[in-house]
């Protein structure tokens, strides 16, 4: 069994706020938003990082994607538009490793990122 916090709130040992959850995946508002609208895309299968998908784990990067383009809908952001982020190890921002998906929106974005 993982021991990541992520891996800890798919198996409901801790609290989060779910937004939305499927047989593959979870979504939760990140607790430390950076936009009014922060959801991360989580998949319930522990991957460490984008370096370390395998090919048998492709349908998920699909799955995410129509997940993260329905929550931008029903939170009222995909009109005037989101960001979908996948940030892959330290120096690009990764902070829990464990590979998921950052929904950010209700707010103008600024290029380049951070």
């Amino acid at each position: 069994m993982c021991n990541c916090i992520f891996c800890k709130i798919i198996q409901k040992e801790i609290k989060a706020d779910i937004v939305s959850e499927t047989e593959n995946l979870i979504a939760i508002r990140d607790v430390n938003p950076q936009a009014p609208v922060h959801v991360l895309v989580i998949p319930k299968k522990h991957i460490a990082s984008l370096n370390e998908f395998e090919k048998s784990d492709e349908y998920l990067i699909a799955e995410a994607n129509i997940l993260a383009r329905k929550i931008a809908k029903s939170e009222g952001i995909s009109e005037s538009g989101y960001r979908l982020v996948l940030n892959t190890n330290s120096a690009a921002g990764q902070s829990v490793f464990h590979i998921h998906w950052h929904i950010l929106g209700g707010r103008e974005m600024t290029w380049p990122p951070g």
